[in-house]
């Protein structure tokens, strides 16, 4: 059984994007398990970005191409062996991951027991080609529910963690676009089974720009430039005269960046059509997908990074299985064909027909983009010093005072605007505050005063999880759940981690001095009260 009191832990991570993504709730509940532990991840570079800013993990060593030859892995080994881990986790199948980790001389070596590898673990995860029919994402979890690990589900979704100046600089960049913004990405690094053709991409971005007067953004990678080029050549779009993006470390680019800017008529050109196809940094790509209202993608490496940043997908598959690599959770679409011979896993179609691609037409895509394009605008409240008084951690109902302006908020439902609550409430964790309580209190406002949905954050600031304020889960799970456009939207709050949680969103921040802040740097406006906040709301329409 693993030895928990090890504090100085090797994580060997995956080599591709998508797998890499699926890792992620692996090592979140390794953190939670292991609060006080060193937790090292040992990646390939071309992974390495995604986890970045990652709280679950403390130091990212990179596995360059230099240490692939024997005299490299020594070397490598010899690193390791100075930073003297105590215990290993293997993420990564292969044999090589296992010899390592041995020559690198860590006591404990855990990992499944396959490609031949099994005599150098110390801990060998019996491994059967049943434990592959599991979601990916489970198949890592399952590695350490093995060794006594608890893997609480509460965690099953990946999250990558973006910097408010990622978020920025991407929003920046999309800027001119018309919304709604789809990003596109037509590529698979796999191969031809798993790529939907081009011209139907091209068919799809035609009604996108003309039935939702939006915009289209092809990514991909260097690559898969050409992939992107058919597209836009394609003669449903190739009157639109396509811009190009590209970066500058030192300048935020406007939407065209520093390629020549191209004269386009009203309603069409760069406004609605952008190509960022081998012109982004894996951080730079992920960032851009968060800002956009929906991809509609591939089963791909950026399929995975989609709903890591939490963007609504049409995900459309091939000859690979949705049941084993598919986006998690119930708010995304998966397009896939039930056919004989699929799902097949072969890079190439054997019948030369390609059946489980061509099957699927851009009618039911764009009709499955459509479903998910945002349509309706939301404030958000906090909860605390917001709609009630703010006595420290409420915990009783006689404490409980609602705000008398809170009655007035009907009337931005009557405007059409979603009412939803987003509170950071660690008294929880911290067996301050019953969550049934929590429960029962936010009920209240759901019931007596027309809110929509009441969300809430129920851990330690110290968990670093991903739905505590001022990271924005919490909303991008109401816009899944309730088709909220967040940049049409307003964030109410008293203190500056809702101002923050807004900007990170792209929605408006209004912040009231009815809880104990007095000031903010990042609101959009500072109210006396709620009934200001309204006013100026409504004065926005």
């Amino acid at each position: 059984m693993f030895d928990k009191s090890c504090k100085n832990m090797l994580v060997r991570g995956v080599n591709w994007i998508g797998d890499a993504v699926m890792t992620m709730p692996a090592l979140r509940a390794l953190r939670k398990n292991l609060p006080g532990a060193k937790i090292s991840l040992l990646v390939r570079p071309w992974v390495a970005p995604l986890f970045e800013n990652n709280p679950d993990i403390d130091e990212i060593i990179l596995y360059e191409d230099k240490f692939d030859s024997l005299l490299g892995k020594l070397k490598l080994s010899s690193i390791l062996k100075a930073k003297k881990f105590c215990s290993s986790i293997l993420f990564q199948n292969a044999f090589d991951a296992a010899l390592i980790a041995f020559l690198s001389g860590i006591p404990e070596r855990i990992g499944y027991s396959r490609d031949g590898r099994g005599f150098l673990l110390t801990n060998a995860i019996p491994f059967n080609r049943d434990d592959r029919k599991m979601h990916h994402v489970f198949y890592y979890l399952n590695i350490l529910k093995n060794i006594g690990i608890d893997i609480d589900t509460e965690y099953s979704q990946p999250y990558i963690y973006l910097s408010m100046e990622e978020r920025l600089r991407a929003r920046d960049v999309l800027k001119n676009l018309r919304r709604p913004v789809i990003g596109i990405n037509p590529g698979a690094t796999y191969g031809s089974t798993k790529r939907w053709p081009s011209e139907r991409f091209a068919e799809v971005s035609k009604r996108i720009i003309t039935e939702f007067d939006g915009s289209v953004v092809i990514f991909g990678s260097e690559t898969e430039a050409g992939i992107a080029e058919e597209i836009v050549s394609d003669s449903r779009l190739s009157a639109l005269s396509p811009q190009v993006a590209s970066f500058s470390s030192a300048n935020p680019p406007e939407c065209g960046g520093d390629s020549p800017r191209r004269t386009n008529p009203p309603g069409v050109g760069s406004s609605q059509l952008l190509i960022l196809a081998g012109k982004t940094s894996l951080r730079e790509l992920s960032a851009l997908i968060s800002e956009c209202d929906i991809l509609l993608t591939n089963d791909s490496g950026p399929m995975h990074i989609g709903y890591a940043v939490r963007t609504p997908l049409v995900a459309i598959f091939g000859s690979t299985d949705p049941l084993l690599t598919g986006p998690p959770g119930k708010d995304n679409v998966v397009i896939k064909k039930e056919l004989q011979c699929s799902p097949c896993f072969k890079r190439k179609c054997d019948k030369q027909k390609m059946a489980c691609m061509t099957s699927i037409t851009p009618d039911e895509v764009f009709e499955a983009v459509k479903h998910l394009v945002p349509k309706n605008r939301a404030v958000f409240f906090d909860r605390d010093g917001t709609l009630c008084k703010d006595v420290g951690y409420l915990n009783k109902f006689e404490d409980l005072e609602i705000f008398k302006e809170t009655e007035d908020l009907k009337g931005l439902k009557e405007k059409g605007f979603k009412l939803i609550g987003i509170s950071n409430q660690s008294g929880i964790a911290r067996g301050i505050v019953k969550e049934d309580f929590t429960k029962e209190v936010n009920k209240i406002f759901i019931e007596q005063y027309g809110f929509d949905a009441f969300y809430y954050c129920p851990h330690h600031p110290d968990e670093h999880c991903s739905c505590r304020k001022p990271e924005p889960v919490m909303l991008l799970r109401a816009r899944a759940e309730h088709g909220i456009d967040l940049k049409k939207s307003f964030v109410i709050g008293d203190k500056e981690l809702d101002m923050l949680l807004a900007k990170a969103a792209g929605a408006r921040g209004i912040f009231v001095l009815t809880g104990h802040g007095t000031e903010s740097a990042n609101a959009d406006y500072v109210a006396k009260d709620l009934n200001e906040a309204v006013k100026w709301i409504l004065g926005k329409l």
